[in-house]
């Protein structure tokens, strides 16, 4: 296997890397030899499981480290930076990975607890906005290597309505026009970023999508391979966007679905 990153002290920071798409993209970063930092959240009776995927990533060879905290309070980012600074020094970080799953799964009608305002805004906050916290702060402390990468996950609710998703839909789009904006103007200091957009994935998320499987079955009907998407299809791709090749893509959004987009 092609150690791409080994010997180079590069790191990625994944934020919401405990599971589904980010732990799927950590597993592979490891095993081309790139260091692994997880900022997740999640309560003790769930940690038993992680733990054992963490001790999966620590026995391939790489240096890591786990934050279990809030990544969308600040005082808890800027603590979680300086720790990692300090740690492993400055103009370490390759790649920030975007893979928090953290919102409202609501009606807008004909339901006793339908969707408002203050569920808009926790959504995009936690799906979308964050992404820009935590790039402008890894930034700020001189954290990122001279030619670095951005990754967040999309969906097809960029454009298609689904029920109860409007709160997710609308994070979404922000998440690619935050994303735009982070690949044009942080370009001079060699960030570089995208979107993936995987077809459907059966993880913990779309789990919570109410009548998620009629959206795997609709997937794996109108998908050329007859299958829907996995995370290790994803993560695939999550290690190309990082290697040095692919340093002249930027700013865009990236079907990762075997063509399920073209039905």
């Amino acid at each position: 296997m092609n150690k791409d990153f080994a010997n180079k002290n590069e790191w990625a920071l994944i934020l919401g890397g405990s599971s589904g798409l980010g732990l799927a993209s950590a597993k592979k970063l490891a095993l081309h030899g790139m260091n692994i930092i997880i900022v997740h959240r999640n309560r003790k009776s769930e940690m038993s499981q992680i733990e054992a995927n963490f001790n999966e990533i620590k026995e391939i060879g790489v240096k890591f480290l786990s934050f279990n905290i809030d990544l969308l309070k600040p005082e808890k980012r800027i603590s979680v930076i300086e720790e990692i600074k300090d740690t492993i020094g400055k103009r370490c970080i390759k790649a920030i990975i975007h893979s928090v799953a953290k919102g409202n799964l609501k009606p807008m009608t004909d339901a006793e607890h339908l969707l408002k305002n203050d569920d808009f805004h926790l959504t995009i906050d936690a799906m979308a906005i964050s992404l820009y916290d935590w790039v402008t702060s890894v930034f700020k402390a001189v954290l990122f290597v001279e030619d670095a990468r951005v990754i967040s996950f999309t969906s097809e609710g960029n454009t298609k309505a689904w029920k109860n998703y409007a709160a997710v839909s609308a994070a979404k789009v922000a998440l690619e026009a935050i994303t735009r904006s982070i690949a044009l103007e942080f370009a001079p200091y060699g960030i570089k970023a995208n979107c993936l957009q995987p077809g459907a994935v059966d993880t913990q998320s779309l789990r919570m999508i109410p009548g998620y499987e009629q959206i795997i079955a609709h997937s794996q009907q109108r998908n050329p391979y007859n299958r829907i998407t996995t995370p290790e299809d994803v993560a695939n791709v999550v290690y190309l966007l990082c290697k040095d090749e692919a340093a002249w893509i930027n700013g865009c959004v990236i079907p990762v679905n075997g063509g399920e987009h073209l039905n």
